[in-house]
């Protein structure tokens, strides 16, 4: 399985950016997509997830409003709308994908990930 985030880029605060995360492969061995993000001198931090099959979502506190996770009807992309942006926000962010229902804020959970994409918010 192979994970192609993309859709990174410099934007003001206050501005929106979509990121995409295309799969590779059958999406019917995965259970969960989720986006991550790693800020420089700090540690990756779970952003949101969301269950394929039912399309149920979590987010962590800080983004909860301003971003929304989905998916396309075939399940390949997974998709991260983030609106009213703060230099906060500013990170690699990468996509990751779990063939099994669990923490989704945890890292481990994850069995494949993307590349990344670089999201920078300018005051």
């Amino acid at each position: 399985v192979q994970l192609q985030a993309s859709g990174g880029g410099l934007v003001q605060a206050g501005g929106s950016l979509r990121l995409s995360c295309d799969v590779s492969a059958p999406t019917n061995s995965l259970d969960t997509m989720a986006w991550f993000r790693q800020a420089p001198g700090k540690e990756r931090e779970f952003v949101a997830s969301i269950r394929l099959s039912s399309g149920v979502s979590t987010y962590r506190d800080s983004v909860r409003g301003r971003f929304t996770i989905s998916r396309n009807h075939f399940w390949t992309t997974t998709y991260l709308q983030m609106s009213s942006l703060k230099p906060e926000d500013t990170a690699r962010y990468y996509c990751g994908a779990a063939r099994k229902f669990g923490n989704a804020a945890v890292y481990s959970m994850y069995d494949y990930w993307g590349q990344g994409t670089e999201v920078t918010v300018s005051s």
